[in-house]
């Protein structure tokens, strides 16, 4: 699986702060059983966002490999000098 980028980290806890603050606010619990469902809630909800923007980066890193490797005026648009990934001829016979 792969790890979340900075600006989803980002996300997730700004997530995470920003409802915990809004679930407080609006319910006025003053115990601790109840103040620590919601900032579970909040914790889960930031869990949740930075889940999903990381399957749709996912989704749409897929889609652009998946375009650029089928688009035969893309490949041909490389600039000059640019390497092509894949197993040097240097390093091929050893082992």
């Amino acid at each position: 699986m792969p790890r979340p980028t900075l600006p989803q980290i980002c996300t997730g806890t700004f997530t995470v702060v920003a409802s915990a603050v809004a679930l407080l606010a609006v319910s006025g619990s003053t115990g601790v059983f109840e103040v620590a469902v919601l900032v579970a809630f909040a914790v889960a909800l930031g869990t949740l966002a930075t889940a999903l923007l990381m399957t749709l980066s996912a989704q749409r890193r897929d889609g652009r490999d998946a375009t650029a490797a089928t688009d035969p005026t893309r490949a041909a648009a490389a600039p000059e000098g640019a390497t092509v990934p894949g197993p040097r001829p240097e390093y091929a016979g050893r082992s």
